[in-house]
């Protein structure tokens, strides 16, 4: 059922009462990073390519769910651990539900650990892993490096201890990223949560990256799917390309595409040359499903 439109305000979206206290998060939480007023008229700082008509269909899906009685939000930190910083009261899981026992995936929006760009950036990816029969989560974060890889270490952590809530198998999950998300998922895909204050668990099967122009790497990472356009004035084309050489050289297993023409913050590329990499990642992710046990 369609309850909201092109011309539905943003305000009134995140003011519904159906979603009670998390419509906020669904949009940036400062307002400084995003323009216009209506779901038509949204744009994100540093971000392109937003199909109005998926934002669209993303409120929707939640407003659906949330009516039906489906929860699709959750806390990641206690109400004692959120009065002790609240900072954290900031953050939360929304859930995109699957098939039940299939893999799941965290998906982390970027916005330059200033801001979160989920409705571009992480729901899109979410919805469509979960039509595919994933379970998908989508991250909301504190917007520091530091603090958003707690974060992400603790919302792996959450899934893990409620697997059975949630019907997921946590075997070969994995990290989905654009941007400033792509370093979290990836600095997660290196070290795996237990550094960042998770517990001592496995680290994703699989990490997927877009647009960021992280350097580093560990013999230990995962193996990683990374596409970018070649006219992305913020994350070199040419950088990400040569961190996926050199984990070749690991003999870790990667996939990359570069996109002409196109700028950064794609999301998922629809109607652009890009539209078809969601499908390749997927493909990519199931590739590596064959090699892992399962838990």
């Amino acid at each position: 059922m369609n309850f909201y439109t092109l011309d539905t305000k943003i305000s009134d979206v995140i003011n519904d009462p159906v979603f009670k206290n998390y419509g906020k998060f669904m949009f940036p939480l400062n307002r400084y990073f995003y323009s216009g007023e209506t779901l038509k008229d949204l744009n994100l700082a540093w971000y392109s390519n937003i199909d109005p008509h998926k934002t669209v269909e993303i409120v929707n899906y939640f407003k659906t769910k949330a009516q039906n009685g489906e929860r699709i939000f959750f806390d990641i930190y206690s109400k004692e651990e959120k009065e002790a910083d609240p900072e954290k009261e900031n953050t939360g899981l929304f859930f995109f539900k699957g098939k039940d026992g299939a893999p799941f995936a965290i998906c982390n929006a970027g916005g330059g650990f200033a801001y979160v760009g989920a409705i571009h950036d992480s729901f899109p990816h979410a919805l469509e892993l979960s039509k595919k029969g994933y379970n998908a989560f989508a991250l909301i974060y504190r917007p520091d490096a530091q603090s958003a890889c707690e974060d992400l270490a603790r919302a792996i952590t959450f899934i893990f201890n409620n697997k059975e809530k949630f019907r997921v198998s946590t075997s070969c999950y994995s990290l989905w990223g654009g941007s400033a998300g792509a370093r979290i998922a990836a600095w997660l895909g290196s070290y795996g949560p237990y550094p960042f204050g998770g517990e001592n668990l496995p680290r994703p099967g699989v990490v997927i990256m877009q647009y960021t122009g992280l350097t580093e790497y560990t013999k230990e990472d995962p193996p990683t799917f990374a596409c970018v356009g070649e006219n992305d004035g913020i994350a070199n084309w040419l950088v990400m390309q040569r961190r996926l050489e050199a984990l070749n050289r690991l003999d870790i297993d990667t996939q990359f595409r570069h996109y002409k023409g196109l700028r950064h913050g794609f999301g998922l590329g629809t109607n652009t040359v890009a539209e078809n990499w969601l499908n390749e990642a997927v493909a990519f992710w199931e590739t590596q499903q064959k090699k892992k046990p399962i838990r």
